[in-house]
């Protein structure tokens, strides 16, 4: 996996102050996306041992809420096997924080995926700029859900993050 850049304490991509890990790669190429730079999956450096070093001991600190996967996608088919890795780790070693991830995909595409019950808050669908709305809190576009996880599975039905 390649990645871009890993945000410490950012206040925008989720509840509380958190660690982002902006991933490459990204085949939705919504229009006027707010990161085009992160679309290709052979761009940014490779996610190695320093970097995963990096990013947990940013997570080591008790005022941080917890870890966000943004990009490009971290649900991009070449992501997934070690956005899933990264999350069980997370998820054992810091089992208080809350796992935020951020995709072009629906929830009923990847609610499968064998890592899905680790996320906390998944925010899903692509960014529809004739949806686009300034005001909209933790999501770009009004046809983005901001899905508790958790509650979803339990009831077997989308539940929003309140």
């Amino acid at each position: 996996m390649r990645y871009h850049n890993i945000t410490k304490d950012d206040m925008l991509n989720g509840d509380g102050l958190r660690v982002v890990l902006w991933v490459a790669g990204c085949t939705h190429a919504c229009k006027n996306c707010h990161n085009p730079i992160t679309w290709d999956i052979n761009g940014g450096i490779p996610f190695d041992e320093e970097a995963e070093q990096e990013l947990f001991e940013s997570l080591d600190h008790d005022y941080i809420s917890g870890l966000t996967f943004s990009g490009g996608d971290p649900l991009h088919p070449q992501n997934r096997e070690e956005v899933g890795r990264l999350a069980r780790l997370a998820k054992t070693w810091y089992p208080d924080k809350t796992i935020w991830l951020y995709t072009g995909y629906l929830w009923e595409e990847i609610k499968d995926l064998d890592f899905i019950p680790l996320v906390d808050v998944l925010v899903d669908g692509p960014f529809i700029e004739a949806q686009k709305d300034a005001k909209l809190h933790w999501k770009g576009s009004a046809n983005q859900r901001v899905i508790d996880v958790q509650k979803t599975l339990e009831q077997n039905d989308v539940v929003l993050h309140a």
